[in-house]
């Protein structure tokens, strides 16, 4: 994303964080807006322990509670997504102003393969309009093992497991 892109957007997202805010009488602290640029000044997935450490190395006092209580905020007013590709772990994403993209997850080594594909799109539209039914968002995981083994082991030891929609090949 352009550097002044993601400022408008980062921009935005503050005074949709704050209209959500005030709308339902929580208060607007410096904490829960710099998780929110932190969230929208990164990339990919990230859990809220990457968050909380990212804050902390930059110097930022926030705990962890807050980090999680923000994160928490963020998904209830949209601006974030949760995905949960293993038995227990969450990943979180941001989700104003970002293509829809769905994920491959490998169950040896743990890697998710974002990918967009518009024929998804096409078949939410028939299944809308064969069941008469409005679709306000939707959410694919697929589930298998990587075909190249000796890269798997590789992520497997160095703890690598996003690929992103900028890392694929156009």
């Amino acid at each position: 994303m352009a550097h002044q892109a993601q400022e408008e957007t980062i921009v935005l997202v503050k005074e949709i964080f704050r209209t959500y805010l005030k709308e339902r009488n929580q208060r607007q602290t410096p904490e829960r807006f710099m998780v929110l640029e932190e969230i929208y000044g990164s990339d990919g997935h990230f859990d809220a322990d990457d968050i909380f450490f990212n804050m902390k190395k930059a110097g930022t006092r926030v705990s962890r509670a807050t980090v999680y209580n923000t994160l928490d905020l963020l998904i209830e007013c949209g601006l974030v997504q949760r995905q949960q590709f293993g038995k227990n772990q969450f990943y979180y994403e941001r989700s104003y102003a970002y293509q829809q993209h769905d994920h491959m997850i490998c169950k040896e080594c743990g890697v998710v393969i974002e990918f967009c594909d518009p024929r998804i799109l096409e078949i939410q539209k028939l299944m809308e309009k064969i069941h008469d039914f409005n679709v306000d968002g939707h959410s694919l995981h697929l589930f298998g093992t990587c075909k190249n083994t000796s890269e798997c082991k590789r992520r497997q030891e160095s703890g690598d497991k996003i690929k992103s929609l900028s890392d694929q090949p156009s």
